[in-house]
């Protein structure tokens, strides 16, 4: 299943929003909203768990196993499919922000918004001036500084135009309400920082 958010799609841009390893949670329609609120752009948000969601980290991780990294990628592709082209703007949380910028080096996208995730950018990429925005949490397990550092120099690279923003004391997912790595202040920053970048494109 693929949820349609509809803005004022006169030929503007599409945001394709993955969901995390919890799955197509409230909060991810929720995030999907506020964007098509703010900006007025097409949100699709695919449902890569075909309807499974999960309460904690450790339901989670074992459906995102289940179904496997191929398989995920293959479901991600499927569904952006529709919308690639040089108006779409790639955007995931966590588990989905690897799908995303994975979908994103393939070329041809707006731009690329990551929330709590990234993914080893491969030798070779070339995505010349992409813009790309990154929020992750400090110190986050998931995404340690030595990572970040690689990362970066993995997109100036590639020719991306990348910025990061780190938020001290915040969890993982400290975006999402319904999870204990929230946090309030941090959200709200980052997601005003994200809705201006996807604002800018």
């Amino acid at each position: 299943m693929t949820a349609v958010t509809r803005g004022c799609h006169d030929g503007g841009m599409t945001v394709v929003l993955l969901h995390s390893m919890y799955g197509l949670r409230a909060a991810v329609l929720d995030a999907a909203a506020r964007i098509r609120a703010t900006t007025g752009h097409e949100v699709v948000v695919p449902d890569l768990y075909d309807g499974r969601t999960a309460d904690d980290a450790e339901t989670g991780l074992k459906i995102r196993d289940e179904i496997g990294p191929e398989e995920l990628a293959r479901r991600a592709a499927a569904a952006a499919a529709p919308y690639a082209g040089e108006s779409t703007v790639y955007a995931g949380l966590s588990l989905g922000a690897s799908l995303a910028q994975r979908l994103a080096l393939g070329g041809g996208a707006r731009g690329l918004l990551l929330m709590h995730g990234t993914a080893e950018v491969p030798e070779g990429t070339a995505v010349p001036g992409l813009p790309v925005q990154l929020h992750v949490a400090d110190p986050d397990e998931w995404e340690p500084a030595d990572w970040l550092g690689e990362w970066q120099e993995g997109m100036r690279r590639a020719g991306a135009r990348a910025e990061l923003f780190r938020y001290p004391g915040a969890g993982h997912l400290f975006t999402d309400p319904d999870l204990a790595d929230h946090d309030e202040p941090s959200a709200r920053k980052a997601w005003e920082r994200a809705l201006a970048f996807l604002q800018g494109l």
